[in-house]
């Protein structure tokens, strides 16, 4: 090959590369401004907000007003992020509505149509939807921390203390993958109110009502749910046996980033392999 050559097909593989990430890019912005203008979608958002800081600073009035003697095992952290079991279901829904609603209304067939390149436009899809959860996440578990520990008052801490800056971390990574995984669910499953009509009791019956059995909690520990509360001290004392969980703080998210790869990759297969 002469040198003329070479040099043609390393500017062509260039200009393919630009133009892929131009693609991508698009799709992209396509997918947050089809977000951003369904007014339905969006204000689904609203209630995660609410709920978990709403329950923060009611949950904390309650411990600081308890006796001395009530407040055995007493942890700050669990009052800051118990309103997440109940605020993350906004986020489920959330993750829900963003395909499924292209199902229902059956704008899907034009989406596919402006996007013949499913797997584009699926990334574009995962990737607009976590960056709007990870951009609720955020200030959602900021202001349930800081708003719980004002609510406790000198029982409260501060962000630097032991074991809070990963339990934030941590809760802002569980609200983005579970709104991850609800999508995922959906692509699956091609429709809202089947993904609902699943992923809500599961996730009531774990997180509010099967999973404080100990002899259920030993199989409802591992749905993706609950695989954070070791990480934002939702699980209880884990020097105790009857608390302990099987597997640690950071171990727990690699369960849920395990169950968001396999749901998001079941919904690709399902969108590539089946029509509109």
């Amino acid at each position: 090959m002469s040198g003329t050559d070479g040099a043609s097909t390393v500017h062509a593989g260039s200009t393919r590369n630009r133009l892929g990430l131009a693609s991508a890019g698009a799709v992209l912005l396509a997918e947050l401004t089809k977000i951003r203008t369904v007014r339905s979608t969006i204000w689904t958002l609203l209630p995660a907000f609410v709920v978990s800081v709403g329950l923060s600073l009611l949950v904390g009035f309650s411990f600081a007003s308890q006796p001395p003697e009530q407040r055995n095992n007493f942890d700050p952290l669990f009052v800051a992020f118990y309103g997440l079991t109940l605020g993350q279901l906004a986020l489920v829904v959330f993750g829900v509505l963003v395909l499924g609603s292209e199902y229902s209304s059956g704008t899907i067939r034009a989406t596919l149509v402006a996007v013949p390149r499913r797997g584009l436009g699926y990334l574009g899809k995962v990737l607009a939807t976590g960056l709007l959860a990870l951009a609720v996440a955020v200030p959602t578990v900021l202001a349930a921390f800081f708003t719980a520990q004002a609510a406790l008052g000198r029982y409260g801490v501060s962000l630097g203390s032991d074991g809070a800056p990963a339990a934030v971390v941590g809760a802002c990574l569980h609200l983005t993958l579970l709104c991850l995984f609800a999508l995922g669910v959906t692509a699956m499953l091609r429709g809202s109110v089947r993904s609902l009509g699943v992923l809500l009791p599961v996730f009531f019956l774990g997180s509010q009502g099967l999973g404080n059995i100990p002899k259920v909690r030993t199989v409802t520990q591992f749905l993706p749910d609950q695989t954070s509360w070791v990480i934002m001290h939702l699980a209880g004392p884990q020097d105790e046996a009857r608390w302990a969980r099987d597997y640690g703080p950071w171990t727990g998210i690699g369960i849920l980033v395990l169950w968001t790869a396999a749901s998001l990759l079941g919904g690709y297969l399902v969108l590539r392999r089946r029509d509109a």
